[in-house]
């Protein structure tokens, strides 16, 4: 019936033209309108230019194949960028992408056809209540197109651009793309490998608002492709059966800001997507993904004792980091876990009787060269950079191998192992011959426990793709062989929390990012219960599978050092791609200290993140403050999830120039006390005439009532220097409050050191790193400063070419907030 409409639509807009001609030239441009109308009825002949709706978006195409409204039905705003070209599908014919030249309309199949010249593509439009979905059905000829693209497509929002997700908000409404299969990977093709190192390109920002954009590629026919980034450059890349472009699609959908989440969801659940729940809640709404948990190696002897310490720092999961003998079978560590998988699945029942999951650390597809896949015996489907021919027979002793060609053997670039395999033989070698004859030299036969054998003219000689971690690779079909048997790992023991880390490893197989989306959904379809993952990277696909990315490793510095930009910059683009805030990794040693803790927790308060606390069980054991360090890390926590801090709050929580301590303790509940920090002094002693003073003088204004002198003093490089390294020392430093109450500093510190003073007589001393290095005690406790004007007086002595800079600022308890809760802490 639509078809008819448009028809008489079509006649009746031509009729009001028509009828300012003579009556004897309307008889016959009716008699002409009445056949038309009659054959387009019988042959349902197809018409180009065309709109479809949803419940909030109308989406037009116009004959040129290009999306040209996005509208808000709503509001009835355009989202179509202006004057930017938008073609709905691109394809790469003879190595070039090209638009489509004209499009029509079938409306009885509900298909547009878009031509390219002599090649035509077929796409299958569905047009639902919530959103649109355009699949490839056919190219032909297919042999013509190598890749197609979706988009990109043009729109006017770039307020906020969720590149990993694939969609882009203003205040009030959000426009997206979505893929629906594994074989449609997120972003533009722009490299032969299909490969994006960033978070995303499904959605890029522009200066006049946004793009988004899918791609497949025809993986069914053989190609060459520099793999990972180049490391590897002409890599053959072996094909995959039936894996072409045809089937790949996508969902356009718009709807308010608000609902975005939701409606994602719904678009997966129509399409069979991956879907994880946790407790009958998707994953991506549920509170579970964003809690945090705690990192330490057990044993089936000393998860008990750890789990105690898991219940009192309220962590959802305790994360066994080093859990495997070999990565690749992933066989358990027999010293950690004698009983193997019954250990392990009794571990499990542990700790599910106390609400804990237990987690797994696994490097995806790394494979040590101690793994079964390589001894004795190496497997014929491990990954290769590239092959050459024996130039003649070799017995078991030579130790230079002659090849047909040095191409895949020469690179220095990447080539950690040196490793090549002949049939059931690996071999190392030291270097490639300069000039032909091609050989491999200074040979090592039998590497890596495999047998030194004899091997025919003509063997192929395979470059082991390897890795710095020491490590090799599969190809794609034991890529999936490693994921099933990680998953039957998980369904024999019930381990529930895990993290596809070294994700990128899956682009060893010269699959690209498809590679990465494959791991995990092989993985995913083959287990038999959710398993909460994190991942190095997320990708479109995959983020329907995954639960969280918590990116942020402690071992470089500090709470407050190890890659903090980096952690809180994550945080925003969590909130672009509908993720859970995590703040990453952080180290808890013997000298963690209480403060260190509520520094932290304060940045998850003000950013909702979860975090991991990676320590070990004689840490926990050594740490004389850890029952209290515990104690503060839930009661955070349960503030945190039961929602209890106000915006205002959070933006002073996230300020990480604030400093706060949360007394549990006092007659009026739970109290939120912030610190108020003064601006830096600076000294650096110089030389004068003799008995002329070299002590600095500074005026502090102590904004807030009395209270024990607090200060945190750093030793800087000496003035010009531009170093905060060096070997220049402080010694003998001291402080005088209002010319009579005097703190000596019994310490000698290094450039680079912090000492911390909080008010106590027990002074923190951090190293360069922001790790606690040592304490010290005062003979006193620090005077006490009341509200308003103080002099003080500084000064000290030190070692070295030249006097170091000392930073001092000071600080006191502020504002005093008490807070409603409704949780139990």
């Amino acid at each position: 019936m639509a078809l008819e409409m448009r028809c008489l639509a079509a006649l009746t807009n031509a009729g009001k033209y028509q009828f300012k001609m003579n009556n004897n030239r309307l008889r016959f441009q009716t008699l002409n309108w009445l056949i038309a109308f009659s054959v387009a009825l019988m042959t349902q002949v197809s018409v180009s230019a065309v709109s479809f709706k949803t419940d909030h978006l109308q989406v037009s195409v116009n004959d040129l194949g290009q999306v040209a409204a996005f509208v808000d039905l709503g509001s009835g705003k355009s989202y179509a960028a202006t004057g930017q070209a938008s073609p709905l599908l691109q394809l790469r014919i003879d190595g070039v992408f090209r638009r489509p030249d004209s499009m029509d309309w079938n409306e009885s199949a509900g298909q547009m056809n878009l031509h390219y010249g002599s090649v035509k593509a077929v796409v299958q439009v569905g047009e639902r209540s919530k959103y649109l979905s355009f699949e490839l059905v056919s190219v032909d000829p297919l042999e013509r197109a190598d890749r197609i693209q979706w988009g990109p497509i043009a729109t006017s929002i770039n307020h906020t651009v969720g590149e990993t997700i694939g969609v882009v908000r203003d205040e009030d409404f959000a426009l997206g793309i979505q893929v629906l299969n594994v074989k449609t990977l997120g972003g533009p093709a722009e490299n032969e490998e299909g490969r994006d190192v960033s978070r995303g390109k499904t959605a890029i920002s522009m200066p006049w608002g946004s793009t988004l954009q899918a791609y497949s590629i025809d993986r069914s026919r053989p190609r060459y492709a520099s793999v990972w980034g180049g490391h590897y450059p002409n890599m053959p890349i072996p094909v995959i059966e039936g894996e072409t472009c045809i089937g790949s699609k996508i969902a356009l959908f718009g709807c308010p800001v608000d609902e975005a989440l939701t409606r994602i969801g719904e678009i997966g659940e129509e399409e069979g997507l991956p879907r994880q729940e946790f407790d009958g809640i998707w994953s991506r709404q549920s509170p579970l993904t964003g809690r945090s948990y705690l990192i330490v190696e057990f044993t089936e002897s000393t998860l008990p004792e750890i789990l105690e310490y898991a219940e009192r720092g309220y962590f959802y999961s305790v994360y066994h980091g080093h859990p495997f003998k070999t990565w690749g079978h992933y066989q358990l560590r027999p010293d950690h876990f004698p009983n193997g998988v019954e250990g392990m699945k009794a571990c499990v029942k542990a700790a599910s009787a106390k609400g804990i999951r237990i987690g797994v650390h696994t490097l995806s597809n790394f494979i040590n060269p101690n793994d079964p896949y390589i001894s004795p015996k190496p497997d014929s489907r491990l990954a290769k950079t590239g092959t050459s021919p024996l130039v003649s027979a070799i017995d078991a002793e030579q130790t230079e191998i002659e090849v047909v060609s040095p191409e895949y053997f020469a690179n220095t670039e990447a080539n950690w192992l040196r490793t090549v395999q002949i049939g059931e033989e690996l071999i190392r070698y030291g270097a490639v011959s300069p000039t032909a004859p091609w050989k491999l030299l200074n040979c090592q036969r039998g590497a890596w426990g495999t047998q030194a054998s004899v091997h025919s003219s003509g063997s192929e000689v395979g470059k082991l793709l390897d890795h710095p971690y020491r490590v090799f690779f599969p190809n794609y079909e034991m890529q999936h062989e490693i994921a099933i048997r990680l998953a039957d790992l998980f369904n024999a023991t019930g381990i529930g929390h895990m993290d596809f880390d070294g994700h990128e490893g899956c682009w060893a197989a010269g699959q690209g990012t498809f590679g990465e989306e494959m791991f995990a959904k092989v993985f995913y379809d083959h287990l038999d219960h959710p398993v909460i993952n994190g991942s190095s990277n997320v990708r479109p696909f995959h983020w329907r599978i995954n639960t969280n990315a918590n990116w942020g490793e402690p071992w470089y510095g500090g709470f407050r050092e190890s890659m903090a930009d980096y952690r809180f910059n994550n945080q925003a683009l969590f909130d672009r791609n509908f993720m859970p805030n995590m703040m990453g990794w952080f180290l808890m040693t013997a000298e963690t200290t209480l403060a260190d803790i509520e520094w932290l927790m304060a940045r998850n308060a003000g950013y909702d993140a979860g975090f991991a606390l990676a320590t070990s069980l004689d840490a926990l054991r050594g740490n004389e403050n850890r029952d209290e360090l515990l104690d503060t890390i839930q009661a955070w926590e349960k503030l945190r999830l039961a929602n209890v801090f106000s915006e205002e709050q959070k933006a002073r929580l996230r300020d990480t120039a604030n400093e706060f301590h949360l007394d549990r303790n006092g007659s009026e509940g739970i109290t939120l006390w912030s610190y108020v920090k003064s601006d830096p002094y600076k000294h650096q002693k110089i030389l004068k005439q003799p008995g002329e003073p070299t002590f600095a003088q500074w005026t502090y204004n102590s904004p807030l009532e009395s209270q024990r002198l607090q200060f945190i003093l750093k030793v800087e490089g000496a003035a010009g220097s531009g170093s905060n390294t060096g070997s220049g020392k402080i010694k003998d430093a001291w402080l005088e409050l209002d010319d009579f109450l005097r703190v000596d500093l019994p310490v000698v510190l290094e450039t680079g050191e912090t000492l911390i003073c909080d008010g106590t007589q027990q002074l923190r001393i951090y190293n360069a790193e922001g790790r606690l290095a040592r304490t010290v005690e005062l003979s006193a406790m620090p005077p006490i400063v009341s509200s308003g004007p103080h002099s003080i007086t500084f000064d000290y002595q030190f070692e070295g070419a030249a006097a170091p800079t000392a930073v001092v600022r000071f600080k006191a308890v502020g504002e005093k907030q008490a807070l409603s809760v409704q949780a139990e802490l």
